[in-house]
């Protein structure tokens, strides 16, 4: 699988580290109880097809990046900066 940094070009999956589901990761509980933590962390959906996930670029510009890629045949769709990704969420999560 070969994945396209933003700022690095196209690259080996090699050179990056896998952290999760994107979309669960930015979703963190505002309910800071045992049980909210916990099944934040260790309870994770395993979905087949279209997925956005966060990886690092750790063999090259270190950057955190969204992938968006088919899980059953690793077909990438997009690749975007993290930052980017948060910041849109952000914006759209404010109150109006």
């Amino acid at each position: 699988m070969r994945i396209a940094c933003p700022y690095c070009g196209t690259r080996s999956n090699d050179e990056f580290g896998y952290l999760g589901d994107a979309d669960h990761l930015m979703a963190r509980p505002t309910d800071q109880s045992l049980q909210a933590l916990a099944t934040y962390v260790y309870e994770r959906s395993n979905p087949a097809g279209r997925h956005r996930e966060l990886w690092v670029h750790q063999g090259g510009c270190r950057q955190w990046l969204v992938v968006t890629r088919d899980t059953r045949t690793h077909g990438i769709f997009a690749v975007e900066p993290a930052r980017d990704v948060a910041s849109a969420h952000a914006k759209t999560a404010r109150p109006a």
